[in-house]
């Protein structure tokens, strides 16, 4: 999350979502519940004997092909980014999300619907300072064409470019930040120019994702499918430059797993989770690279220092 609160914040109460895994195909019944501070943002799989918890975390990360998959104990939760971009941009700290099957529902594509039943459900602060991961140098990880470059900043900013041999796509940039303003003004940006963006797939990939045991449930109710020479979904684009918004999105979703808001200027060029996971994975993988700052105190805190347990719930 990307918020300048200086408070954590969780839901005011329950809210529950219906829809299908975009992967699996399977019905998933996806409830968000309100959590402590410290919390933060934990997937309890309910159809489960054992209900493992799989906390948002980077070090929960196991699959990054086609979606973001966290994991531990042999339970695993797929596609958690469009949740996780929905939290990031409404600033939402903790939260803990009960599935019925292993992955997040679809929804209609985007983060639209989460943020929706978000807003519905209410936000409120709570007693503690939130903390923020603050970039001291550049970081960047290249893979051939594909690239993720970071400079240090005290604003949160991400520009995302795309390039596709598609007419209806081509090259695509659009640039999305985050100034030192409220949660109510972050969150209205976050709602207006990016969680309505759709994932985007061609239709000449769906038999190869179909082999593969992908997209099972993927509809033109959930994505931007694309023949050779046009949108094939009869409302047509949401935006423009919906594509890349997307991606922008994602990106988003997938640097929420570090647990805490990232202050830091980001360019993300034909990334995807795979590119993302290396680069938070960099980021923490040595210590000169960023501070972990308290707001309000505007202290530093060690990089090691442990938050406070996590309350034990019964769903």
């Amino acid at each position: 999350m990307h918020a300048k609160s200086m408070k954590q914040s969780t839901l005011k109460q329950k809210v529950t979502l219906i829809g299908v895994g975009l992967h699996s195909g399977t019905k998933v019944r996806c409830t968000l519940h309100p959590a402590p501070a410290h919390h933060g943002i934990v997937f309890v799989r309910s159809d489960l004997r054992s209900i493992p918890h799989i906390k948002a975390d980077i070090t929960k990360v196991t699959r990054t092909d086609m979606c973001t998959t966290l994991g531990t104990e042999g339970a695993s939760v797929a596609t958690v980014e469009h949740l996780m971009a929905a939290c990031a941009g409404l600033g939402i700290d903790n939260a803990a999300v009960e599935l019925s099957a292993g992955e997040v529902p679809i929804m209609d594509g985007s983060s639209r619907e989460f943020v929706d039943a978000i807003l519905e459900a209410g936000i409120r602060q709570l007693p503690a300072a939130r903390k923020v991961l603050r970039l001291r140098r550049a970081v960047s990880v290249r893979y051939g064409d594909k690239r993720i470059e970071a400079l240090p900043s005290r604003k949160f900013a991400v520009k995302g470019s795309i390039s596709f041999g598609h007419r209806l796509i081509g090259d695509q940039i659009f640039r999305y930040s985050v100034s030192a303003g409220t949660d109510e003004s972050t969150a209205t940006s976050f709602v207006r120019e990016l969680a309505s963006a759709r994932t985007f797939g061609f239709l000449r990939e769906v038999e190869f994702l179909h082999k593969k045991g992908l997209a099972l449930g993927g509809s033109l109710d959930n994505a931007i499918v694309l023949d050779e020479e046009r949108v094939l979904n009869p409302e047509g684009l949401r935006f423009k430059n919906e594509f890349v918004r997307h991606k922008v999105l994602d990106a988003i979703g997938d640097l929420a797993l570090l647990g805490m808001p990232i202050e830091a200027s980001i360019e993300v060029h034909k990334s995807g989770h795979e590119l993302h996971a290396a680069f938070l994975r960099k980021v923490l993988s040595d210590q000169e690279n960023y501070e972990i700052v308290e707001l309000g105190r505007e202290r530093a805190v060690s990089s090691a220092e442990e938050f406070a347990p996590a309350f034990a719930h019964a769903y």
